[in-house]
């Protein structure tokens, strides 16, 4: 990646209680102090806003600008150390537009209080501006030797809630250019929202079948900065369904095929493709897939999308995801062909409460048994995992869903952002009525919102072993058990 490593996010909630706050009817500044929790990428750090500490009466003065009493700074502080959280000073340049600059007394005030934040909360203090625009802009203080704090102006806002809105630092992140080869594309919608979408920063995770139609999809969009998460090779049975790879290709990793199959077509003028051979459940994959501003499921197990789902809320990044199931009778024609799309966010419910995955299902796959042959021969026969048919057509109209998805939920057109989850059937050629709605209340995630790394659920771990897990012995064991029951604990859309 060639931005700034750092960020801030927030919920539109907490957006919204902070414009209440600061821009004031009459016209002057004012200024709270605010919680935040670390979101730690591979390359990315980002400070997620978790709560205001809003002021109490005596604790700012408002004189046109804004100026906070050292009880206030105290009272803060005290808060922060007991929670384990960050500091962050918000404030409002009422006059302002767009990404915002520092005046004397603003760094003054930030610098001067940066070291006292760093020791009793062990955490970088953050600065952030909101213009009168509703615009905001960030800064870390880092310390770089004793005493000595340095300001470091973060790339990105990102507020997510009815829909995502990113704030861009064009210093870091400059206004793409526009190309000759985007020029339907930009017509759709405009120069301004090309510039904003396309500066986004999107993880596929999975570069099988849909993944490739959906990575191919951004890089002709005028997408800059594209992941690629995936750790399985090419294979000649691939070959129906994969549109990037051909028989040379056979034996290669996936991601290395798509990336240079995306650096070919990508319309962008200055396009970064990152391509890891990695899981998103292991550490190295997770964090990265936390570089991210918003990611897009291509998988169908279901320990990748129990990570994906902890991202989506604990670390305000957006998780589209999809999925195709196929179905044939005892006679082996074709019976049903179903497809789904749906944007998990901190509105909306989540991957495990819109049954893409069970929680138990996590756990087998941990173990190895969802790659066990002789596991999955015991399985039965219209099993998902013993029918895991695919058709390129069907990958191509969930790919093309999922796009969708994502665009509506980037540019809200007509204030439009949120189709709902959405589920087609081929046989029948029948759209279900979209699903809307909130998590159950029993979901442990909507607790979770804004947590990042202090949510305090290890996602993470190895790779499950290929080779046969070893077979428990005796009759009615353990693990004739779990086959018995395991239709329960599956994926209902692989």
């Amino acid at each position: 990646m060639s931005r700034a490593n750092r960020s801030v996010a927030m919920t539109e909630q907490v957006a919204d209680e902070a414009r209440a706050h600061l821009l004031r009817p009459d016209g002057q500044e004012d200024l709270c102090f605010a919680l935040w929790r670390p979101s730690r990428g591979r390359s990315r750090d980002t400070a997620i806003i978790h709560k205001l500490l809003l002021p109490q009466r005596g604790d700012r003065h408002v004189h046109g600008n804004a100026s906070f009493q050292p009880v206030y700074l105290e009272r803060a502080l005290a808060v922060a150390a007991s929670e384990g959280a960050g500091l962050a000073l918000l404030h409002s340049h009422p006059m302002g537009r767009g990404w915002q600059g520092m005046s004397h007394d603003d760094i003054a005030t930030e610098q001067g209080i940066a070291g006292a934040v760093f020791g009793a909360t062990d955490r970088p203090f953050v600065g952030l501006t909101l213009a009168g625009d509703h615009t905001w802009s960030a800064r870390f203080w880092e310390r770089t030797a004793p005493r000595t704090y340095a300001r470091k102006f973060c790339a990105t806002v990102r507020v997510l809630g009815e829909r995502i809105k990113v704030h861009y630092f064009d210093q870091l992140a400059p206004v793409p250019t526009p190309m000759r080869a985007q020029v339907r594309t930009i017509s759709a919608w405009g120069d301004e929202c090309q510039a904003d979408l396309t500066r986004m920063r999107i993880g596929v995770i999975g570069g099988g079948s849909v993944g490739g139609v959906v990575a191919d999809a951004l890089g002709r969009m005028g997408f800059e900065d594209v992941l690629l998460l995936d750790f399985d090779k090419v294979e000649e049975h691939n070959l129906d369904r994969l549109l990037y790879a051909t028989r040379a290709d056979i034996g290669r990793f996936k991601v290395d095929v798509l990336a240079e199959h995306l650096k070919a077509r990508a319309t962008a003028g200055r396009f970064d493709v990152e391509f890891l051979r990695l899981a998103v459940y292991e550490d190295e994959g997770f964090r990265a897939a936390l570089d991210c501003d918003m990611l897009i499921c291509c998988v169908d197990r279901p320990w990748g999308r129990y990570a994906l789902n902890l991202i989506a809320y604990a670390h305000l990044i957006p998780v589209v995801d999809g999925g195709v199931n196929v179905r044939a009778n005892k006679f082996g024609k074709l019976a049903a062909a179903d497809w789904r799309a749906h944007t998990a966010t901190v509105t909306r419910p989540c991957l495990q409460c819109l049954g893409q995955y069970e929680p138990s299902a996590v756990q087998l796959e941990r173990e190895g048994f969802l790659d066990d042959p002789k596991y999955i021969e015991g399985l039965p026969k219209d099993h998902p995992l013993r029918a895991r048919e695919n058709v390129y057509a069907f990958a191509l109209s969930c790919g093309s869903m999922q796009i969708l998805q994502m665009l509506a939920y980037a540019i809200a057109p007509l204030e439009l952002s949120n189709p709902g989850a959405q589920i087609y059937h081929f046989v029948g050629g029948q759209m279900e009525p979209p699903l809307f709605g909130a998590c159950r209340p029993t979901c442990p995630f909507p607790a979770l919102v804004a947590m990042g790394d202090d949510a305090g659920i290890a996602v993470t771990g190895p790779r499950p072993r290929s080779e046969p897990v070893e077979q428990v012995t005796g009759t009615g064991s353990w693990l004739e058990r779990m086959r018995a029951g395991v239709a329960k604990l599956m994926l209902r859309w692989t």
